[in-house]
């Protein structure tokens, strides 16, 4: 006899109206590792749909909630639903479900996704059911696969499903930057240098030619270069060129026949992909650089009345991002954007993970006195 298929799981029930504090609890509370954001992707637009100022649009697990008050500007407010795989270590607080602590006197969050990004979604949310007259319109815009390989961004398939659903005159994700706004981000470029030569026995090794001897040059220039700081539309972007991978050799008794090394370049938003390439090729003349990866830096766009009005809401100096995140992909639409949410982001994926509870408080203050005019 053939026993009869679970009963799906409940859709959980997210109270929008809650203390952001105790909503960013709620979602770190189901458990949405990459690839398995179906649940709180279902918690999400379910939670929305009860909204009627707003306009619902599901896409895969990704979900998109929109005002149409017809306002002159629209802007995004954007976050991921996914997280890191749960800590193994035991005794880790940075896990599900979430965990409430005291220290120094603060209200502090622990779980996996408090800051990267639970947090920042809890204030989108927040944000979504309270504001039914925002100054300007909003898209509220939930994406799957954020933190796996860029082919499967839930963000990525959005754009190409149904980008006018992206269209706005700025944007704001809301990755943690500790509550002050990073403007747009470096671009990352990874290549790999392959050398090869002929095996032999070691103890005959004027018979072969040593292959990853040959990386010598590789690397002397790579410990000469000295990286720039690019001055962008105000914010000082710090780039690096470093090797990240080594590899080769076969054997205790083997000349090897072949060696790679794996370089990245984090470069400033000044350059184009193509130039960032062109950059490296000029560094490391004479080697052939195999491309593995490739994505482009994104400008902050703080000249433009949103994003200057929102950085006077924030009312802190602006930083650059120095790391890659999914602003240059709103930069590639044509879409200025801002990194801006709570948490500090050296806490993102750790063993203890965690936000007090007043950084998401202020968050959502200053966005929403922004949004509020």
């Amino acid at each position: 006899m053939t026993a009869p298929d679970a009963a799906p799981a409940a859709v959980p029930v997210l109270d929008l109206t809650a203390d952001p504090a105790e909503l960013t609890a709620a979602l770190v509370d189901i458990p949405s590792v990459s690839g398995d954001e179906a649940r709180i992707a279902d918690a999400v637009e379910a939670a929305l749909r009860r909204l009627p100022h707003l306009r619902v649009h599901r896409d895969g697990d990704a979900v998109v909630a929109r005002t149409e008050l017809g306002r002159p500007e629209r802007v995004v407010l954007a976050g991921h639903l996914d997280t890191v795989p749960l800590p193994t270590v035991p005794g880790a607080r940075g896990t599900v479900p979430s965990a409430r602590a005291v220290v120094d006197g603060r209200d502090v969050l622990y779980g996996r996704g408090t800051v990267d990004m639970k947090g920042g979604v809890a204030v989108q949310l927040a944000l979504a059911a309270a504001l039914t007259e925002p100054v300007r319109d909003v898209t509220y815009v939930f994406y799957d696969h954020e933190e796996v390989e860029a082919a499967a961004s839930g963000l990525g398939r959005l754009e190409r499903a149904v980008p006018e659903l992206l269209a706005a005159d700025f944007a704001v994700l809301l990755e943690p930057t500790d509550g002050t706004v990073e403007g747009g981000c470096n671009g990352t470029l990874r290549v790999r240098i392959t050398t090869t030569g002929r095996a032999a026995h070691s103890g005959r090794s004027w018979i072969g030619e040593n292959a990853v001897h040959k990386q010598a040059d590789v690397l002397t220039r790579l410990a000469a270069y000295t990286p720039r700081t690019v001055e962008v539309e105000g914010l000082a972007y710090r780039e690096g060129l470093n090797a990240i991978r080594i590899a080769g050799g076969v054997a205790g008794n083997v000349i090897p026949d072949t060696a790679s090394v794996e370089i990245n370049y984090r470069f400033a938003p000044d350059k184009t992909p193509e130039q960032a390439l062109e950059h490296v090729r000029e560094v490391l003349p004479g080697h052939e650089l195999e491309v593995l990866d490739l994505s482009p830096a994104a400008r902050p766009g703080l000249d433009r009345p949103a994003a200057a009005a929102f950085v006077a809401a924030v009312g802190q100096e602006p930083r650059p991002k120095y790391g890659w995140t999914d602003v240059a992909r709103f930069s590639a639409m044509g879409v200025p954007a801002v990194n801006f949410g709570p948490g500090d982001a050296l806490l993102a994926h750790t063993d203890d993970e965690h936000v007090p509870a007043d950084a998401v408080r202020a968050c959502h203050r200053a966005l929403a006195d922004w949004l509020a005019g």
